[in-house]
């Protein structure tokens, strides 16, 4: 046999191998997506509510990570000014209604200041009681 049927030779088995390999990846793949498909299935089944929430995230995820066409801007600033604008009147009110409901229990900037004041006095009181003690206590064993 010639070299050249040899080389043949041999570059055919190589493309059959590669093949049998593409066949064999492809079947693989296959099988993969369709084992996926059957545990998502039972996933959803058994607990629907984190599927859909892994559903919400993945495609804001994908949102994110996809440019945004000039189209979708016109078409979503009003709303996003909207949301934006409620959001913060919302994050307005509930500071408001807190601090509403703080000040109707007594519990002010000014009387939270003085408590804090008072606990450190207190702690620092309590520590210069317990080392006149120790230190004491040592004067007495010398």
């Amino acid at each position: 046999m010639s070299e050249q049927d040899q080389a043949g030779q041999r570059s055919s088995g190589i493309r059959e191998s590669a093949r049998q390999r593409a066949i064999g990846a492809y079947d693989g793949a296959r099988e993969s997506v369709a084992s996926a498909g059957r545990r998502v299935g039972t996933n959803i089944d058994e607990a629907p509510l984190i599927a859909l929430a892994g559903g919400i995230a993945a495609g804001a995820l994908l949102a994110a990570l996809l440019p945004r066409t000039e189209a979708e801007t016109r078409a979503l600033r009003p709303i996003g000014d909207r949301i934006k604008g409620s959001a913060g009147a919302a994050a307005t009110a509930a500071r408001e209604a807190g601090t509403a409901r703080l000040a109707e229990l007594g519990l002010t900037r000014d009387k939270g200041s003085e408590a804090l004041r008072s606990i450190f006095q207190g702690a620092a009181d309590a520590a210069r009681t317990s080392a006149q003690a120790a230190l004491g206590t040592a004067r007495k064993d010398d």
